[in-house]
């Protein structure tokens, strides 16, 4: 008996002592100045509002994506609903890249409403990396991923787009020393589940950008270093061969316009832009030549000048 009363005392006495510890905590709050509260609340509020706050698109495109809290989100409706994206946020940025990851490397992702498709590497070892594709063709509903490259020397340039549903292509560059580097691009036909690689166009100068404007024409444009004129190469079968392309320019402006950039199909020809480089200063490097070409891209003849499009 005396056993249970001791019992019973023990828990009437902890049970009191967890009163008094609450009440001292209340209390404490409650008697701190009204000021002083008043921040302490605004503080908590703030720090709600912080967790709940919904991302912010980079953009005011109707499809855009978020980097916010390290996390790869995407949407559809500029910004009312998001999708997160199961992805790493520093796989997306490896390789030589030096710039802020505030916003995507330009060119390594492709958005529309039937695919989107991000560009990313992990690491392989001695010097390589496995570079794959993250995408999904149900805005982001589920995700698949495919390998582009096995083994890939440290990547300096990425860019990946579709022609259509299911043709696209990825251009890589990697293993750069000083003005020389490794260029290739590769293509699939099923939407992106696989990727074969084309043959490489022999060219070892630092790429300036590639693509294809249909599942048989493509081109990869180099020199990015002080260029003195453009050095475009072209395939008409896929990628199986490159042709160094013939683009005559009239001499006022042989120096002038000196870097491809890539052509695009207009009704029956193709138009390409050719500008400035990195240090133009004709007409305050505020003018570009348009080319044009009637055999998909083995010759080009120059059109008129037309102004830089200030949005690029």
């Amino acid at each position: 008996m005396k056993k249970l009363m001791l019992g019973s005392s023990l828990l009437m006495l902890i049970v009191l002592l967890i009163g008094v510890f609450r009440y001292h905590q209340d209390s404490t709050v409650l008697l701190l100045p009204r000021g002083e509260q008043y921040l302490m609340e605004s503080k908590s509020n703030q720090a709600d509002q912080v967790q709940q706050s919904p991302p912010i698109p980079v953009d005011q495109a109707k499809i855009s994506y978020s980097l916010q809290n390290d996390e790869l989100q995407i949407t559809f409706d500029q910004g009312q609903h998001w999708q997160q994206v199961p992805i790493e946020k520093d796989a997306l940025f490896t390789g030589e890249y030096t710039g802020n990851e505030q916003t995507l490397i330009p060119g390594s992702y492709y958005l529309s409403d039937a695919i989107v498709a991000f560009i990313y590497a992990i690491d392989g070892g001695q010097g390589s990396q496995q570079v794959s594709l993250k995408y999904s063709l149900n805005q982001g509903k589920t995700w698949e991923d495919s390998v582009i490259a096995e083994a890939f020397p440290i990547m300096r340039f990425r860019k990946v787009s579709f022609v259509n549903e299911q043709f696209g292509y990825v251009i890589l560059t990697g293993d750069r020393t000083m003005s020389q580097e490794y260029s290739i691009a590769y293509v699939t036909y099923d939407g992106g589940t696989t990727w074969q690689a084309t043959n490489d166009t022999g060219n070892t100068r630092l790429l300036a950008d590639g693509g294809f404007v249909d599942e048989t024409t493509g081109f990869m444009s180099y020199g990015i270093i002080n260029p003195e004129s453009p050095d475009l190469y072209v395939t008409q079968d896929g990628g199986d061969t490159w042709t160094k392309a013939t683009i005559n320019i009239p001499e006022k402006y042989t120096p002038v316009f000196v870097q491809a950039e890539l052509p695009e199909t207009v009704d029956d020809h193709l138009i390409m832009l050719i500008n400035q480089g990195p240090s133009g200063d004709y007409q305050g490097g505020k003018v570009k030549g348009e080319f044009i070409s009637m055999d998909q891209g083995l010759t080009w003849e120059f059109v008129r000048g037309v102004p830089v499009d200030e949005s690029d």
